[in-house]
């Protein structure tokens, strides 16, 4: 396998072993070492060393010639999640609002032409879709996405899209991209999205941005519904005013946060 970056400061054994954490799928969380190799695009060789030292670290187990992911894997997400502040900042609000819809809200970032959930609360109901921390949709078929690249210039949103989705999820319907156009430019204007079963049949979503001190949308911030449990209306009728109030209180939050003296001087990358 040829090294995919010319500076000789890349470290190709380190992003091998990063494509071997990554090659486990949603639904499949027992692999072999030949489909973990395949997966990785790695030679079964090199594979297998890896694998051996990731187990040695205590990444992943392995049982009758199967490897799995263990939940040391988590501390991985769980420290850039400790170290950007956002799950102190959104619990206390995120916990009332599910107090008060009884349903999931999540807070999300862009990475690439995904969405990366970095937060969650969440209450049991039945919906098409897993979702945790660290799960990644196309950006472009949810509301939180949809938030997130409505802050962005055209040049940038074409530029993040052109990079394929790494989430493994077939959306259910994809807008185009003159109707992305004018989504991002409705939301925009009004500071909120509502999607409706583009991602998946039966999840209905509304989201709105979350911003620094700087008035930077850094995150954004969704209430996930089932379609056949909640209408449209009430999303928005009930719904959306607690979606907007929590934002704004995050926000409000962030900014003090960003206020206080130790962080005058440092920049602050979500």
């Amino acid at each position: 396998m040829a090294k995919r970056d010319a500076n000789p400061n890349f470290v190709e054994a380190v992003a091998r072993g990063l494509d071997l954490l990554r090659a486990f799928e949603p639904g499949r969380p027992s692999m072999t070492m030949s489909e973990l190799a395949s997966a990785a695009n790695l030679a079964r060789p090199t594979a297998g060393r890896i694998l051996h030292t990731l187990e040695a670290l205590g990444y992943v187990r392995s049982h009758n010639g199967n490897f799995r992911l263990t939940p040391r894997v988590l501390e991985l997400g769980m420290a850039y999640i400790q170290a950007t502040e956002i799950w102190d900042l959104t619990r206390p609000h995120m916990e009332r609002l599910v107090a008060q819809t009884h349903e999931s809200c999540s807070v999300a970032q862009l990475d690439g032409s995904d969405v990366v959930y970095v937060a969650r609360v969440a209450v049991p109901k039945l919906i098409a879709l897993i979702v945790r921390i660290g799960t990644r949709f196309p950006a472009a078929t949810t509301s939180l996405g949809k938030v997130l690249l409505s802050d962005l210039t055209p040049d940038e949103v074409e530029t993040i899209l052109a990079q394929p989705s790494r989430s493994g999820v077939v959306p259910r319907h994809a807008p185009s991209p003159k109707q992305l156009r004018e989504q991002l430019a409705e939301i925009r204007q009004r500071g909120w999205v509502l999607t409706d079963q583009e991602l998946a049949n039966g999840v209905r979503s509304i989201a709105a941005p979350l911003r620094d001190g700087a008035g930077r949308t850094r995150a954004a911030l969704n209430v996930t519904v089932h379609a056949g449990e909640t209408t449209t209306e009430k999303l928005l009728d009930e719904h959306l005013p607690r979606l907007l109030s929590a934002a704004q209180a995050i926000n409000a939050d962030w900014a003090r946060l960003d206020a206080l003296p130790m962080r005058a001087n440092s920049t602050y990358d979500a």
